[in-house]
């Protein structure tokens, strides 16, 4: 694992020990081509961070500001690894995703990755509560990566989804605010 580009470009990342699935740097290249617009002043969160390494992309390609969070302690050990790595201090959550979302209530995001264990099936709730505690920017995004096999809806409380894109065995859902797609 590597950051890609941007000021950071080149360093190695560390993966927590435990189940992760960090994603893979071409279908993180295929992502922040996608996205790299939206990254340059953002601010974003990266839910169930894993690594960190979203988040520490974003910062390297100018990102002005990253709120990461996870509630496994061998992922923020890595996180905070990685961090060292690139001179940064994180802001960083150790805490359920919940919780997380709560404090930043009307925070404004521009970018959240939301990447759970696929397995738990935390889609709806994740946005339910992004739309709860209106944590995404008017013009925001919300970026959900899940297994190819699963099929996230086209809209939700809060957000209508405006693209999908397959990479291998994984899949990026992209939503926006509804009033933004109107």
């Amino acid at each position: 694992m590597r950051v890609i580009t941007g000021k950071y470009k080149g360093r190695t990342l560390v993966a927590p020990k435990t189940a992760t699935r960090p994603t893979l740097d071409r279908t993180k290249e295929t992502l922040f081509n996608i996205i790299n617009g939206k990254i340059p002043d953002s601010f974003v969160v990266d839910l169930f961070a894993g690594s960190g390494q979203l988040a520490i992309e974003c910062l390297s390609r100018g990102a002005r500001r990253a709120v990461l969070c996870d509630s496994a302690k061998d992922a923020v050990c890595a996180i905070k690894t990685n961090f060292q790595k690139i001179g940064e201090t994180p802001e960083l959550y150790f805490c359920h995703y919940k919780q997380c979302l709560e404090r930043l209530k009307n925070g404004n995001a521009d970018i959240v990755f939301v990447d759970p264990p696929y397995k738990e099936g935390l889609y709806g709730d994740v946005m339910h509560l992004l739309h709860l505690f209106n944590v995404v920017g008017k013009e925001g995004i919300v970026v959900c990566e899940h297994s190819a096999n699963n099929v996230l809806p086209l809209q939700t409380e809060g957000f209508r989804q405006y693209d999908c894109r397959k990479i291998g065995s994984v899949k990026f859902t992209f939503y926006k605010r509804r009033e933004s797609c109107e």
